[in-house]
């Protein structure tokens, strides 16, 4: 059996090149105020790349991606909330040191599974093991009884419905509709300006590629070969012995896991975390996100995500009532035009034409004459 390199050359030069666009050309060219739209652009990506690996190497489509972003946005946002109410902070409510809206909903203490998050060690480890721990309940409840194609996205929709409406509906110790806000400092570090966002921007690059890297890893491993294989003939792996059920619920609780450091970031970079993030729309759009990108590579969902968020920022600030359609238009189009998205329209279309530029251009050296070197041999 042959080993298979972690990246090839064309894959490495994709990697510098997206890192250059991240670290270099986006700082260069932006003021703060749209580079912390990118940073928030760049949360979306992580939730991108876990598709990429769930839906374009596993088949395993999820349209419920905004629960585990969402879960891991309130993981932070619960520390970062418990660290702005302190006694001194809310000393003008009716129950100092609890979050501000428990005590408009007449909550006298502060709920016991709140406190946890006093700690950032134990809200880091939670923002990676809540979303896994729902991921791995979700998976094995659906994949041990071979649940899957639509009828699995119908499903994992139907959960982020129920999550969003049990969010609102316990106001009292989520912060309802309106979420958890006025998050103010980090360890004392104030997270609300320019500098912090734009170090909060070079840290979501940073951790962005840690998750690509992994993502590199698992595509180019074992387990991502058997992953093509059970999207493209699951009962011939079954057959051949392997544990389908158990390869799905591992690779979609990796996908979780990148979804909820990419919520945590995004309640960093934006200051809140509300249930319009965690509900069927968004997550919908996450899946459009891959979409475009190409959901066969990892890269591709990076830049889908950059894509897609700026011509919907663009499109609501030009036509506020219209962005949606342009939105649903540039999904249709690339599907109806792009099915591999702008991955496959760079390496069906415009490499191969590059390529054959390169060859043209490069010099042909002339054949040495072999009547001259026959001459010479009969002298």
């Amino acid at each position: 059996m042959t080993r298979t390199s972690f990246m090839t050359r064309k894959e490495l030069i994709g990697f510098l090149i997206l890192a250059a666009v991240i670290f270099v050309l986006l700082p260069a060219v932006l003021d703060s105020f749209r580079l912390n739209l990118f940073g928030k652009y760049l949360t979306y990506a992580f939730v991108a790349v876990g598709l990429a690996l769930c839906w374009g190497a596993g088949g395993i489509l999820s349209l419920g991606q905004g629960v585990f972003f969402g879960l891991g946005g309130y993981c932070m946002a619960m520390f970062l909330k418990l660290e702005a109410s302190t006694p001194e902070n809310t000393s003008i409510q009716s129950t100092p040191g609890i979050p501000d809206f428990m005590d408009w909903n007449q909550l006298t203490e502060l709920p016991v599974w709140w406190q946890p998050f006093y700690s950032l060690p134990l809200a880091l480890l939670a923002v990676v093991a809540v979303p896994v721990a729902f991921a791995f309940i979700i998976g094995f409840a659906m994949f041990t009884r071979r649940v899957g194609g639509v009828y699995f996205a119908i499903i994992t929709q139907a959960f982020a419905a129920i999550l969003t409406i049990l969010i609102i509906g316990q106001q009292g110790y989520t912060g309802g509709v309106n979420g958890i806000t006025d998050l103010r400092t980090l360890l004392g570090w104030d997270i609300r300006t320019d500098e912090a966002k734009t170090t909060l921007y070079f840290v979501n690059g940073v951790l962005l590629f840690a998750v690509l890297l992994i993502a590199q890893y698992v595509r180019k491993s074992k387990l991502g070969r058997l992953l093509i294989a059970m999207r493209d003939q699951e009962d011939r792996v079954r057959f051949s012995g392997y544990n389908v059920a158990n390869f799905k619920i591992f690779i979609f609780c990796l996908g979780a896991a990148f979804a909820g450091i990419g919520g945590a970031m995004f309640t960093l970079q934006v200051g809140f975390m509300s249930p319009t993030l965690v509900g069927i729309v968004p997550s919908i759009e996450m899946v459009i996100f891959c979409a475009v990108g190409g959901r066969l590579s990892i890269l591709g969902a990076v830049y889908g995500a950059l894509l897609v968020n700026w011509a919907k920022t663009s499109f609501s600030e030009a036509f506020p009532e219209l962005w949606l359609l342009g939105l649903g238009g540039l999904f249709i189009a690339v599907v109806m035009f792009f099915p591999n998205g702008l991955a496959g329209l760079w390496s069906e279309k415009i490499e191969p034409q590059l390529e054959g530029l390169f060859r043209k251009s490069k010099p042909v050296e002339p054949a040495e004459s072999a009547a001259p070197s026959s001459r010479a041999a009969a002298e």
